[in-house]
């Protein structure tokens, strides 16, 4: 067989499954529509089968489509750790890392580990916290990237988005809201910007908040809302079935997206690499998965 798959061809691919369609995947790219089209008819004249199905309302991807994206993901993997592993010029220095507790139990932190294998002359320093903290670090110049969450209307042109998830109002079932009393409020602590969002609401309606708790880990406020002591906002991730969600009583929170942001006056080569292998992972996984 002298059929050949092209790199570029298959990361094409990869991005059209990513973005959903080819104009999303081209503005990522950086190309022309046409480019892109152009690659993925190579990619179905070297495989003699049609890759996506071109017609409206139908799925993006034929089936066979659908498999060489499994392959894709593969090949486009096991290719760039081959060049890592062996380019002649090998990458060193210090980059400085900042994240959310919630991006350290994700796939984030497997990129990671799969990054320092890949440039062991690299020295990764890691400092974790409330995403409002983080933001301040990257702000000061005392981070070079930081993995954050934040309100979806607040991603800026350059982040890069991980993955998205919805904010909700949370209380235990046994648990009985009296609106016409102060309703006890459980937050992570004064930088949570859930609670400021929660807060800065409550003085323009009618009801009002008591913040009665301050804790800053997730397991924590799970256990006070399981526990009965008042209510919370909590993102999808961490709402579990012994939790009700509270609809039509209060306002409905904004959507959240989780970003990779790099500070914008120190894009080094080791920045560039990281930034770079988060973003093939959110294009071959996209999105990246959380772990409960």
């Amino acid at each position: 067989m002298n059929e050949r798959l092209e790199i570029d061809a298959l990361r094409a691919l990869l991005a059209i499954a990513t973005y959903g369609g080819v104009t999303r995947a081209a503005r990522h790219l950086a190309l022309s529509q046409s480019a892109v089209s152009h690659k993925i008819g190579r990619l179905e004249r070297a495989l003699n089968c049609k890759l996506l199905t071109r017609r409206k309302g139908a799925p993006l991807f034929t089936e066979d489509g659908l498999r060489l994206c499994e392959y894709a993901r593969r090949i486009t993997t096991l290719h760039d750790e081959a060049v890592a592993s062996l380019g002649n010029r090998p990458l060193t220095g210090h980059l400085r890392l900042g994240m959310t507790e919630d991006a350290t139990t994700s796939g984030i932190a497997q990129i990671l580990g799969r990054f320092t294998r890949l440039y062991p002359d690299v020295r990764v320093r890691t400092r974790t916290g409330q995403s409002l903290n983080v933001q301040d670090w990257l702000k000061a110049g005392e981070l070079d990237l930081a993995v954050i969450q934040i309100f979806r209307n607040d991603v800026q042109p350059e982040d890069l988005i991980l993955f998205q998830d919805s904010l909700h109002w949370v209380k235990s079932p046994d648990y009985r809201l009296n609106l016409s009393e102060p309703v006890p409020f459980l937050s992570f602590d004064t930088q949570c910007f859930y609670r400021r969002w929660g807060m800065e609401d409550s003085l323009q309606q009618d009801h009002r908040f008591d913040n009665i708790l301050e804790c800053p880990s997730a397991a924590g406020i799970q256990s006070a809302v399981r526990s009965g002591l008042g209510i919370a906002l909590l993102n999808g991730m961490h709402i579990t079935p012994d939790m009700e969600v509270i609809n039509d009583v209060f306002p409905t929170p904004p959507e959240l997206a989780y970003v990779a942001r790099v500070q914008m006056n120190n894009r080094n080569a080791v920045t560039k690499a990281l930034i770079a292998e988060i973003a093939k992972e959110v294009e071959r996984t996209f999105p990246l998965r959380v772990a409960v």
